[in-house]
């Protein structure tokens, strides 16, 4: 029996044709659906988040704790899954281009580039995520200003309004990119470690501890796969340690992302956050309930991820 790490890094032979059609529809779907589990996981995590990272008046005096007690006294339960719609219909494209990209980068830069190893993880990581930043950006926008407004003191009435503000009053397509280039600066050191240490754990961890850590996979009895649980924690492991490099570019983006909603949105560089909120309470505020969120995100991402391969014969 091999290990899935070993087995993907050479070609196979499906044992049967209908196994090979439509490969990356199904690569597409299972991406998606491993983001939506994601981040549905994590929906009033990310509405603190943000509130704090961008420093809301009405919450910006609070910790994170606070911060999750208030909003529901403030709006209601269902105001920590303010935005979460938008996020919906952002997440299952970014999730599916982002697995999908990862699996298309990893097989060119192994076998027509011939870059191999852990280093091809690290590279086709950062690429996949740039490549799904790119193709939502304009969602995360969206998402972002719906989760930054409070009750009693609403901009916009929903999705397709704040499309519709934003593209008139904020410069037309390019009003949907602020903040675009730190969060591409950001995704390349997030998205790539977040693959290279999930996937090397996984490497590793089935090389040298294959009864303790592995099981056969289900659709495919010779590929050997991690537990469920091994895969939570590898998963978990691997979003703490990429949130932890790329989480300041992350505060710059929800800044320029706000834009017009913040009154100093004309300052939303991080030598700005730096100098007016220090380090504590700029550049890494909100970080402590990030290693909350991105843990379980991170870990039921790649191991929804992992199942729907499964599920819809990947491996």
């Amino acid at each position: 029996m091999t290990s899935e790490a070993a087995v993907s890094t050479r070609p196979t032979m499906s044992s049967t044709p209908s196994k090979g059609d439509y490969h990356w529809v199904r690569s597409f779907v299972a991406g998606g659906v491993a983001g939506c589990c994601a981040k549905t996981t994590i929906a009033p995590l990310d509405r603190v988040k943000i509130l704090l990272q961008a420093q809301n008046p009405h919450y910006k005096h609070l910790g994170v704790i606070s911060t999750l007690r208030a909003v529901p006294k403030k709006e209601g339960i269902l105001g920590l899954y303010k935005g979460n719609g938008a996020m919906m219909v952002r997440i299952f494209p970014y999730g599916a281009i982002q697995f999908m990209a990862f699996d298309k980068y990893k097989k060119l830069l192994s076998k027509q580039i011939g870059i191999s190893g852990h280093i091809h993880r690290l590279m086709a990581g950062s690429m996949a995520g740039m490549t799904a930043v790119i193709c939502t950006y304009p969602l995360d926008v969206i998402r972002a200003r719906l989760a930054f407004q409070v009750k009693g003191d609403h901009r916009y009435t929903g999705i397709a309004n704040a499309f519709h503000t934003i593209y008139l009053k904020e410069g037309g397509v390019l009003g949907f990119y602020r903040g675009l280039t730190p969060t591409l600066i950001g995704m390349a050191p997030y998205a790539g470690l977040s693959f290279f240490t999930f996937g090397t754990l996984k490497s590793l961890g089935l090389k040298h501890f294959p009864e303790l850590l592995g099981r056969p996979s289900s659709d495919n009895p010779d590929v050997l796969i991690l537990k469920t649980h091994v895969n939570l924690l590898c998963g978990g492991v691997a979003g703490a340690i990429a949130q932890t490099a790329s989480y300041p570019l992350d505060v710059a983006r929800r800044r320029m992302q706000l834009g017009a909603v913040l009154p100093d949105s004309e300052k939303c560089t991080l030598k700005y956050v730096y100098n007016t909120f220090g380090v504590k309470k700029g550049l890494y505020r909100g970080l402590s309930l990030n290693y909350i969120r991105c843990v379980p995100s991170q870990a039921v991402a790649f191991t929804t991820y992992e199942f729907m391969k499964q599920v819809l014969h990947l491996n």
